[in-house]
């Protein structure tokens, strides 16, 4: 353990959250010393060369830095989204994130991830940002997207999420399913199916 004369040394008080091992000189730090907070627990590895300050935020938050980082790209979708909208009140069991068709799966050992290809013409249609502690943020795909997703996968998602979403998101003041339609008309597979839930719910 560092003894606390060497941590007022260290000024850990000073230190931002999120700490890049590319950004240690910026910081006042060697790498020497770093070496003896990560020893300390004053901060955890999240991803290669980024580090979080022990207990700054809840594990999930945790697991989307280090995605994004690993992945500028990384889009929050499907249930993780639909949760974070409050579309749904099941808890995803992972991290659903989106990346361009054809780009790679990075490792993400140990957050769990289930990485879903969305093709590239239509990837960024609905595409927001989540803003996140130290200044990173990941892609999140917005509720009509995500309902729009839903439904062009329900095949693979069920029927029942993708309908209880759109009947949250119809609940919810402003929303315009004109312009939920307009969106929906760029997938060509989801586009019947939400019309015609849109017609019945309506």
């Amino acid at each position: 353990m560092v003894s606390d004369d060497r941590k007022a040394e260290l000024d850990t008080e000073s230190l931002p959250g999120l700490v890049r091992y590319q950004n240690l000189a910026s910081h006042g730090l060697t790498r020497h010393q770093f070496d003896r907070l990560l020893q300390a627990d004053e901060y955890e590895r999240i991803a290669p060369g980024l580090f979080l300050r022990t207990d700054t935020t809840d594990d999930t938050t945790a697991a989307h830095m280090a995605i994004a980082a690993k992945r500028p790209e990384a889009t929050l979708c499907l249930l993780s989204a639909a949760s974070i909208h409050d579309l749904t009140d099941e808890i995803p069991p992972n991290n659903n994130i989106a990346i361009p068709r054809g780009t790679y799966e990075p490792a993400t050992a140990p957050i769990t991830v289930t990485w879903h290809h969305f093709d590239v013409p239509t990837f960024d249609v609905g595409r927001t940002r989540l803003t996140l502690p130290g200044d990173v943020a990941i892609g999140l795909y917005s509720a009509e997207r995500t309902i729009v997703d839903l439904f062009r996968l329900r095949h693979d998602w069920g029927c029942d999420l993708a309908v209880e979403a759109l009947k949250r998101w119809i609940r919810r003041g402003g929303s315009s399913p004109a312009a939920l339609l307009a969106m929906a008309r760029s997938f060509p597979k989801g586009y019947p199916a939400l019309r015609d839930a849109l017609e019945i719910l309506q």
